[in-house]
């Protein structure tokens, strides 16, 4: 049995999701698990629980299991790491992106922009950070788009914590919409909420 399809067998088997596998030198094999996501929540907002987060035990468990199921196949790694997913969680399937819809992203595309920049950011650019928005189509169906806010040439954008004057005219919004067979690479941009949005750096658990 391939490695992808043992242990996202054993922690889909735990009631956990697999969010990414890696294996690192010196023999290390990385393991990042997060907890099921149930969908949008009906409840407001601000008065919804916070998002649990995965927890030591649960990265013990899965290790347990993990070690088992490895051994069991024949699987060569020198160590095993289980952890949580950091503030740059990778987003790979539409479940995720569905989850965090309305949080900062970082994308990656396949293939530069091209003539489809349109002049409005360099042709050969590919990465991009902005908030992630659902957008509907005339047909019903829906895709993605990313949104930020991009300073006029010739015009510094404020610092952080720069007190912005109430007549400083906003910056215009520029969105880029892609499918996602479109990106190279997705993750939650690394942005520290203090406001406990965004979850905790990963939990770790090795063996």
């Amino acid at each position: 049995m391939a490695l992808q399809q043992t242990v996202e067998t054993t922690v889909a088997g735990l009631g956990y999701d697999l969010v990414e596998i890696e294996r690192s030198a010196g023999g290390l094999l990385r393991v990042t698990i997060d907890l099921p996501w149930n969908g949008p929540n009906s409840v407001d907002a601000a008065s919804a629980a916070p998002e649990p987060f995965v927890t030591v035990e649960d990265c013990e468990k899965v290790t347990r299991q993990l070690q088992f199921a490895l051994e069991v196949d024949g699987v060569d790694y020198k160590r095993l790491e289980v952890s949580s997913p950091g503030i740059d969680r990778p987003l790979r399937n539409e479940q995720d992106f569905e989850r965090f819809a309305g949080e900062v992203i970082d994308i990656t595309l396949k293939a530069p922009m091209g003539a489809a920049a349109g002049g409005q950011v360099a042709a050969n650019r590919k990465k991009f950070r902005g908030t992630l928005e659902r957008v509907a189509s005339p047909d019903g169906s829906h895709g993605w788009q990313i949104v930020w806010s991009q300073e006029p040439e010739g015009r510094p954008a404020p610092k952080p914590g720069q007190k912005v004057s109430k007549k400083r005219a906003p910056a215009p919004l520029q969105a880029l919409g892609f499918a996602l067979d479109e990106l190279r690479e997705a993750r939650l941009a690394p942005i520290v909420d203090f406001k406990g949005r965004r979850p905790k750096p990963g939990t770790v658990v090795s063996d």
